[in-house]
């Protein structure tokens, strides 16, 4: 039995103690010398109260044992005897970041945000394989002089804790500075509660105190909890942003790990150097960094000029079927500003918010007469995916000058440091710098999404593109201003893909095509409208998109899926890809122009292209199968 150990004592018949290296109400940590692989490792000693705490000590370093990543501290053995559990674990040569910020004070929001992103790669690990940490605080994430962040005791330090608080709930364990409110609420800790911890983690380096604030005993932390009271952050500067996304009080506002790693990183990446270490690091997937709004190519709509002559019967016919088919009232108009926009339901709702996706309308924020100095104007509602609407403006003969893109996303705007913004009402607007012909600015709503827009110069005597951007957004701003976006006028056509939830077409049991895919819960784009699945290290997946244009024939070689003309393009969205465009339905704009309503699926993978674009095909008639049970009325 071992109840005290001691230097030079051998644990297992194979690990020899050296010297401790921490100490705390948990145990004791020993750097030992692993005699059969020769390796330094580290012995983690506790002394669980009962047998069941011993099972679920042993059971929580077998999960931890599955983990392998740049970002993790490795499990590699774990025993115990009559009353002494042990643990080996990875030998990491670093200091916690508790112990950083005690030294030196207080970290730069650039340096917090740089480990706060390698930690949440790590919780993307740990979550797809279905290991909730349950403790991430600064004790536990260790951070090497090379700025390399490791993450520990994943599900250990929930098995040993000691801090308990006693609620009205009942006993809270952990460290109240750091828990999600939901666990001081009495519900069980999830992935979304090591979110908050993760933020409530950073937030303490970069602000001296717990989000809850300060306060000298632990149930003022835990009825602030309860409360959900946050402090709002005066030094986080670019972190501002993602921590208040981390720090969300409910749960289902909150990203994942994968949405957290996200923000962070376009808030703060951290240096190339240290990304060029974790990728060349063991247990680093060999992909890509994983990215939550991985975006397709937008697709690039060829407008042909409208028709200025047409019969009577033929105009009188493309009304009567738009009206029947078109999948809103806005859905393909294409007005001058002469024109009268059709009266939008209320704006009633919390001001510089987008509120529901569904009935969101990105047509309810432009306006086509407010831009007429840049040109005949006019809106088109039906110019790509269905979060997308735009104004053009057109010279005398009808030639395209300049588009002023708005779109809709559900990822919260990140605006770096050198960003201009400026606050107005409930938004924040960003204004970026021009790029060539375009120029684009990012408005950050309040509840915490955001409205793209982008002005695009198109043609030679065209006008300015961050004027015309900053016309639309000044229109938007106003419109938000006075409540939320405004709301479709109309309910949804009945065979439009705009009723469906992109993710629901594809099961888990058709991506398994792909390996590795679909084992992780998957991304989602602004109104379910695009969906993405990847493995876990980002190096398979696959996109499906809904999405609209008016000619698919020259976007890749014709192939028959599922009885429908689709076009493949080896190689569409990188090297290693192949996208397949899907017809779904044809319909009918009031100026006579024909829009296609389509699917498109990318699969990428390190594979030839051959190879993908049969898989990706697979996929497609999938969809299509799936689509006509779900869409059973008539396109």
């Amino acid at each position: 039995m071992l109840v005290t150990p001691e230097a030079g004592i051998k644990v297992a018949g194979r690990y020899l103690l050296q010297e401790t290296v921490g100490k705390g109400g948990m145990g004791v940590v020993w750097r030992a010398w692993d005699e059969r692989l020769e390796r330094q490792v580290a012995v983690k000693f506790a002394h669980p109260d009962d047998d069941r705490a011993t099972q679920q000590l042993m059971k929580e370093a077998r999960n931890a044992g599955r983990l392998h990543h740049a970002n993790i501290v490795g499990v590699f053995d774990c025993d115990h005897d009559a009353d002494t559990c042990w643990i080996v674990m990875e030998y990491v040569p670093a200091r916690s970041l508790g112990q950083i910020v005690a030294e030196r004070g207080l970290l730069p929001p650039d340096e917090a945000g740089a480990i706060g992103c390698q930690i949440a790669a790590a919780l993307m690990k740990s979550h797809s394989a279905g290991v909730v940490h349950g403790d991430v605080t600064p004790e536990n994430i260790l951070v090497t002089d090379e700025g390399i962040a490791r993450l520990t005791d994943f599900g250990i330090s929930r098995a040993m804790w000691s801090e308990t608080t006693r609620t009205t709930t009942g006993v809270v364990r952990g460290k109240p500075r750091y828990l999600a409110p939901e666990l001081v609420r009495g519900k069980r800790g999830d992935e979304k509660s090591d979110v908050f911890s993760l933020g409530a983690t950073l937030y303490t380096a970069v602000e001296g105190q717990s989000p809850y604030g300060q306060a000298e005993h632990p149930m003022a932390y835990v009825a602030r909890a309860m409360e959900g009271h946050i402090e709002p952050a005066v030094r986080a500067g670019l972190l501002s942003g993602p921590l208040a996304a981390l720090l969300e009080v409910e749960p289902r506002d909150r990203p994942d790990a994968a949405g957290a790693y996200e923000l962070l990183t376009r808030a703060a990446p951290p240096p190339p150097e240290i990304t060029a270490k974790l990728r060349g690091a063991r247990t680093l997937p060999l992909g890509p960094l994983p990215s939550v709004t991985r975006r397709l190519p937008r697709a690039v709509r060829r407008r042909g000029r409208p028709l200025a002559l047409a019969s009577g019967a033929l105009l009188a016919a493309a009304a009567v079927t738009a009206a029947v088919l078109h999948p809103w009232t806005a859905d393909g108009d294409r007005r001058t500003h002469a024109e009268a926009k059709p009266p939008a339901t209320a704006t009633a709702g919390r001001p510089g918010t987008v509120g529901d996706a569904a009935t969101a309308d990105p047509c309810g924020l432009p306006d086509a007469a407010s831009l007429s100095r840049f040109g005949a104007t006019h809106l088109d509602a039906a110019y790509g995916e269905f979060n997308r609407c735009d104004v053009v403006a057109e010279a005398g003969n009808g030639d395209e000058l300049a588009d002023l893109e708005l779109e809709l996303d559900n990822t919260p705007a990140q605006f770096e440091g050198d960003v201009p913004t400026r606050r107005v009402g409930n938004v924040t607007v960003g204004s970026y710098a021009r790029d060539g012909d375009e120029c684009e600015r990012h408005i950050a709503t309040a509840d915490h999404e955001q409205i793209v827009i982008v002005g695009k110069r198109r043609a030679a005597g065209a006008p300015d593109p961050c004027a015309l951007a900053d016309a639309g957004t000044d229109v938007a701003v106003g419109v938000l201003d006075r409540g939320k976006v405004p709301r479709r006028a109309a309910p949804v056509a009945a065979a439009s893909l705009a009723r469906l939830d992109a993710c629901s077409l594809l099961d888990s049991s058709a991506l398994r095509k792909v390996g590795g895919v679909g084992t992780r819960e998957p991304e989602r784009g602004f109104g379910n409208w695009h969906c993405a699945w990847s493995s876990s290290g980002d190096e398979s997946g696959v996109d499906l998109l809904f999405n609209r244009d008016n000619e698919l024939s020259d976007d890749g070689r014709p192939a028959r899926v599922a009885g429908t003309t689709s076009y493949v393009s080896p190689g569409g969205s990188g090297a290693h890809s192949c996208v397949v465009r899907t017809p779904h339905r044809t319909y009918p704009t009031a100026a006579g122009d024909d829009i296609t309503e389509f699917t498109e699926l990318t699969v990428y993978a390190p594979q030839p292209a051959g190879r993908l674009c049969g898989t990706a095909e697979k996929l497609s008639a999938t969809v299509v199968h799936e689509l006509a049970k779900q869409l059973p009325e008539n396109k």
